[in-house]
Parts: structure tokens; C-alpha cells; sequence
């Protein structure tokens, strides 16, 4: 028999369709065995005696033992994340479809137990819901058109921004963490991205690193009165997309401004400050009991603590610690400027993770919790895991952490 080659290629659509097909009955099946999604109240809680452990930490309480998440958990080091990738391989397939996000979320937790369960998702995501749309190469590209002129910003302004409509897969898969994790010692975590590093997407039309964010500062200083009414937008609906996912099941959120590092301090105080606290306070406002956490990569003005007492003060409950700074002089730094009362999260060294020996890893992490005894703290990374990272390392990093007593 002669196969055409339009023959084969619909052999190989047919085939395609049956992959996915099987890959999402596995799916259905995890789903199915989990417990109903949570229904409109499930950002309320417990007493604070029943709260786990991660929660009762960024509230602020010294915890008999040191909750412990990662940044980036979920992902490319670890098998099962990969061999998903094989049926669904865009971001965008992985991280919002319900089914798939949801079992990626959990990925961490069922192999190493981690403490914090959070949303599989990503900054960029609540954008399409705003008038804007973008790619992620699976190498990580960044692809948006760009928007530097009041015409385009236009285009933002005209859309009313309606998460719970436009965007809700977001909210199916925090209501089913939240039901599978109903019980248990796991805090749902959802994150966004602050307005200052989504203004950098937008105005670049990409990652901004390569150009040391050239686009966005040039708008800045020929039209910054546009660039100050893209970010009070981006605070005013990252606001509402934060209480939207409490709402829809997370017990805590992560802040992330991930590029202001690159600013002066000057310049943080004019493009980065004024809207973090926009963002934190509308949280607090709307959901006070909901603690924040809020991170900013090392970049070239914020490492070594530079600008840490800068994240103190937009109001979050807890500042996660990069690595390029000791967690003790982080934790003296936001003591001496009045932020006794803030928390700490982090901050071993990724580098460590990905490449240190066994002795090394339970060094480094038993150092950075002699130093954070009896003050309240939640372990993480300084940095998102490394793809690079052998699993049983991660786990070694959580049980030692979990086994560790204060």
C-alpha cells in the first residue's frame, strides 16, 4: 500500500489526538479522585490553631518547626514535569488548561511534601484578560507587541478587566488546590507580578534584560506620564486579580517584582515603590487577612540588601531574601530601619541546590535556620530552582528543612 503524503499527515494528526487524549484521561483521573473544588469562601480560614504551618508563619508567628517551599518548584527538574511536556508542549497549554496546571501545581508536593502548594501559573497570565496578548518560547522568550504610545495603551484602557470571566481557569485550579489540600499541613500560595516588571514586558515587548531595558527607559523620559498611567492600570488590576485568586482558594500571595533591582534608588522610589504599595494596600484593604509576601531578584541595585528595606515598606507581611545576602543581615537590616514585625522567607543559594553534595546542601540550609531561630520565617530558595537540579536534592532539601526543630 501507498500512503500519500496528505494520508500520512492525517495518520499523524489522528495519532496526535489520541496522545492528548490519553494524557488527559490520566489527567481526569487524578481529578476525579480529588475532593469537590471549593466553593466562593474558601479565602477564609480556620482558627489559627487549625492553620498550616506555612500560613500561621507569614501571619507572623515563630512556628515550632520552619515551613518550606521553592520558587519555581514545579517544572523542568523534575521528571514528570517533563514527560508532560511531551503532551502538551506550550506554557500556555500547561498553565491553563484546569486539568494540567492543577497537576503540575501538585507535582511538588506529592514528591517531596512541600509545605507551600503554589499556583502553576505565571505573571503574564492575567495580560490577555487586559487587551494584551503574548507567546513564552520554551526556552522562556518573551513575545508581546509592543505598547509605547498612547494609541496602544488605548487598547488596555477600552477592556474591562473581568478575571472571574476571562481568565477563570485561574480560579478552577486554586479552588481545587485548596479542596485536595483541605486538612492537610499545605498552604495554597497564587502569585502575581507587581506593576513596575509588567510595565517592562509591556513597553519591551520582551524580557528587557538583553537591552538592560532600554524601551522602558526611554519612555520613561520622553513621555512619562504615559508610563505612570500603564502601571497605576497594571496596580489597580493586579489588585483585583490578587483578590480574585484569594477568593477563588489562596491562603497566602507572592508579590513579584522581579526586574526593579535594575533601578537607582531613586528611581525605585518613583516607578517601583508607589505601586507595590498600591498593590499591597488594595490586598489589605480588601483581604486583610490574607498575608503577602513579596520578592525581587538580584539585580544590579538591589543585591546584597540594597534596596530590602525599600520591600519592607510597601506594607507586605514578609520579604523573601534573595542570595546574594546572609538571612541574618537581612534580618538585622529590616530590624534597624523599624521592621521588627516583617517576616523572612528564603534564602539558600540555588547554585547550592543544583550542584552541591548531600553534606553541603544540609549545611547550608541547618546554617540559615540556626540564624532565623526564633523569629518568624518561611525557607525557600534565594532564587527559582535551577532546571539543572537533581530531584533527590530538592528533597533533601525539604526533609532536612521539615526534620529541623526551633
Amino acid at each position: 500500500v501507498v500512503l500519500t503524503g496528505s494520508t500520512l499527515a492525517l495518520l499523524a494528526a489522528i495519532s496526535r489526538i489520541m496522545l492528548l487524549a490519553t494524557a488527559a484521561t490520566a489527567l481526569s483521573v487524578r481529578m476525579s479522585a480529588a475532593p469537590a473544588p471549593a466553593s466562593a469562601s474558601a479565602s477564609s480560614t480556620s482558627g489559627a490553631a487549625d492553620a498550616p504551618l506555612l500560613l500561621r508563619a507569614a501571619r507572623g508567628e515563630v512556628t515550632e518547626s520552619t515551613p518550606v517551599w521553592m520558587m519555581r518548584q514545579a517544572g523542568r527538574h523534575m521528571q514528570v514535569y517533563r514527560d508532560l511536556v511531551k503532551d502538551y508542549p506550550t506554557f500556555r497549554e500547561r498553565s491553563e488548561i484546569p486539568d494540567v496546571s492543577y497537576a503540575v501545581s501538585m507535582q511538588p508536593r506529592d514528591a517531596y511534601g512541600t509545605d507551600g502548594v503554589i499556583l502553576f501559573s505565571d505573571i503574564l497570565t492575567p495580560l490577555p484578560a487586559m487587551g494584551v496578548d503574548f507567546a513564552i518560547s520554551e526556552g522562556g522568550g518573551i513575545t508581546i507587541d509592543p505598547i509605547r504610545t498612547r494609541e496602544a495603551f488605548a487598547k488596555m484602557t477600552a477592556v474591562p478587566f473581568e478575571p472571574e470571566t476571562k481568565i477563570s481557569f485561574v480560579g478552577d485550579v486554586l479552588k481545587r488546590l485548596r479542596a485536595t489540600l483541605a486538612g492537610t499541613d499545605a498552604t495554597v500560595l497564587g502569585f502575581v507580578g507587581l506593576p513596575f516588571t509588567l510595565g517592562t514586558y509591556l513597553i519591551e515587548g520582551a524580557t528587557g534584560t538583553k537591552t538592560g531595558f532600554a524601551a522602558m527607559r526611554q519612555l520613561r523620559e520622553s513621555d512619562p506620564q504615559l508610563v505612570a498611567d500603564m502601571l497605576k492600570l497594571l496596580g489597580d488590576r493586579i489588585a483585583q486579580y490578587a483578590i480574585y485568586q484569594i477568593d477563588s482558594g489562596a491562603q497566602v500571595v507572592q508579590v513579584f517584582d522581579s526586574w526593579a533591582g535594575h533601578l537607582t534608588p531613586d528611581e525605585f522610589d518613583e516607578w517601583a515603590a508607589p505601586f507595590q504599595r498600591q498593590v499591597v494596600g488594595a490586598i489589605k484593604a480588601a483581604r486583610p487577612d490574607t498575608p503577602v509576601i513579596i520578592y525581587m531578584a538580584p539585580d544590579t541595585h538591589s543585591k546584597e540588601g540594597a534596596l530590602i528595606t525599600k520591600l519592607a515598606a510597601s506594607g507586605a507581611n514578609v520579604v523573601s531574601v534573595d542570595h546574594t545576602l546572609p538571612i541574618s543581615a537581612a534580618r538585622e537590616l529590616l530590624d534597624e530601619a523599624g521592621y521588627e514585625s516583617v517576616g523572612l522567607q528564603g534564602n539558600l543559594d540555588p547554585a547550592i541546590l543544583a550542584e552541591g553534595s548531600e553534606e553541603e546542601i544540609v549545611a547550608a540550609a541547618q546554617d540559615i535556620l540556626k540564624k532565623m531561630a526564633g523569629r518568624p520565617h518561611i525557607m525557600n530558595l534565594g532564587h527559582g530552582i535551577e532546571p539543572t537540579t537533581p530531584e533527590p536534592s530538592a528533597n533533601l532539601f525539604v526533609k532536612t528543612v521539615q526534620e529541623w526543630r526551633n
